[in-house]
């Protein structure tokens, strides 16, 4: 059985929004104040998850990136794969929490729970992420909002005051704020429409 929402095309407004509603709870909390650069694991802490780093067997499709065990509430990330240098790490978490908030049925979670309570045995499949360089669909979703977590808009703005986004000095000590990679940075940069990079080259261009 699966506990996946069926897939909905989902904008990138919608994304941030639902980004923020998790961070607005945070900041509502008393114990899990988001503090940048943020720690996604305390996201998940927030949202009753938890995370483990393991090493996960690949399957007849390939290697297995991270993966969600709903019933759980666990995310598992893979560390025999994965590139653990600085902000990579705190991505695939924030990644995964962008697939429990928007993927996940948590109702259909509950019930399955509530049926395996009377003694009925229900087997409910992980959610599987791939580390696939060509992210699509819901892959594509759960990195927008991991994006939009890690980097708001908000956030974003007053940090490059005084800061020439055309400079890799200044992108890479941005970067450096939020605590993520600078092809994370470059990526939320673009979406927002703030930088481009000229064709052919690694010249960047201010919007």
């Amino acid at each position: 059985m699966s506990v996946l929402k069926p897939f909905r095309f989902i904008d990138k407004h919608e994304i941030e929004c639902r980004a923020l509603d998790v961070l607005e709870g945070m900041q509502q909390s008393d114990r899990r104040t988001p503090i940048f650069p943020l720690d996604p694991s305390r996201v998940a802490e927030f949202l009753g998850l938890d995370v483990v780093w393991d090493v996960l067997p690949e399957d007849n499709e390939g290697e297995i990136a991270a993966r969600i065990l709903p019933l759980e509430r666990l995310i598992e990330i893979n560390e025999s794969i994965l590139d653990l240098k600085e902000g990579f790490g705190e991505s695939t978490i924030a990644h995964e929490v962008g697939h429990w908030v928007l993927h996940i049925d948590h109702q259909a979670v509950d019930r399955v729970l509530n049926l395996r309570q009377k003694g009925v045995c229900v087997h409910v499949k992980p959610l599987l992420c791939r580390n696939d360089s060509q992210i699509q669909g819901l892959e594509w979703q759960a990195q927008y909002f991991a994006s939009c977590l890690l980097m708001p808009r908000h956030l974003l703005e007053e940090h490059i005051q005084g800061r020439d986004l055309t400079k890799w000095p200044d992108l890479y000590a941005i970067a450096a704020d939020f605590g993520v990679t600078i092809s994370n940075l470059l990526h939320r940069l673009k979406d927002l429409g703030w930088v481009y990079l000229k064709d052919g080259s690694k010249e960047l261009v201010r919007c």
